[in-house]
């Protein structure tokens, strides 16, 4: 290889280096995780209205968003022990 195709492929391997660190802050972002639980919740009041079966439906949709923020938080937890032992 010459040296202007060894650049070349550095600066290839830069930018990919530079999406994947965007994409991982992204993934472990607050933002993220507000956006799928604001999402979530009205999900599940729209689906709650829809059925007419729970009594106090803003409330009652809390449980589902509520789960969904301590699995992320205890996955975090899983993760590193799973790391330690790999």
């Amino acid at each position: 290889m010459e040296l202007k195709e060894l650049e070349e492929e550095l600066l290839k391997i830069k930018e990919r280096n530079k999406k994947v660190e965007l994409d991982k802050a992204w993934e472990t972002s607050l933002t993220r995780k507000l956006c799928i639980c604001v999402l979530t919740y009205i999900v599940v009041v729209i689906y709650s209205h829809l059925i007419n079966k729970i009594n106090n439906v803003w409330l009652s949709s809390l449980v589902p968003v509520i789960g969904f923020t301590l699995s992320t938080l205890s996955l975090k937890l899983v993760r590193n022990i799973w790391e330690k032992n790999k």
